[in-house]
């Protein structure tokens, strides 16, 4: 039985040093998928925004600045605050977000209690998912007759 831990929170869209606006989003982590974290963002579209990335990111990046490239995360002060940063990059465009480092610290300590660091592995259902492989594969005709087969036939 896989669990679900989730926080609703408020995060600051930074647009300049000076101005900020409230954006709703929803911390997500799945027992099922256990090396990631999702945060899903509303933010007055049609569809809400949805962010994946490795939950040691977030856990670091509480502490000291870590990641690169599309996700960045680092811990400073804001007006007095502990805050977290997180700088997103995509195509769409780059967003950096201010969350309050008390609420993301709480939500991961729940999640590492649910799924220590180091136990990941135990959550995925490999055994299942190789099952599935080999059961789907079997059914469109097992290893032979493919194209790589007819390939290294006609090689002989």
């Amino acid at each position: 039985m896989h669990s679900v831990v989730e926080r609703e929170l408020e995060l600051r869209l930074v647009l300049s040093p000076e101005r900020s606006i409230p954006v709703p989003a929803r911390l997500t982590y799945r027992t099922d998928d256990p090396y990631a974290v999702h945060i899903t963002f509303h933010i007055g579209s049609d569809a809400p925004v949805k962010w994946t990335f490795a939950r040691e990111l977030l856990v670091e990046g509480v502490f000291r600045p870590c990641g690169h490239g599309d996700v960045r995360i680092w811990p400073t002060k804001v007006d007095g605050r502990n805050v977290v940063l997180m700088a997103l990059s995509s195509p769409d465009g780059d967003a950096l977000l201010e969350a309050p480092s008390a609420v993301v610290s709480a939500w991961l300590e729940r999640t590492l209690r649910v799924v220590p660091p180091g136990a990941e592995a135990g959550n995925l259902d490999i055994d299942d998912g190789i099952a599935g492989l080999l059961a789907h594969h079997a059914a469109d005709g097992g290893w032979g007759g493919g194209p790589q087969a007819d390939a290294e036939d006609g090689d002989a």
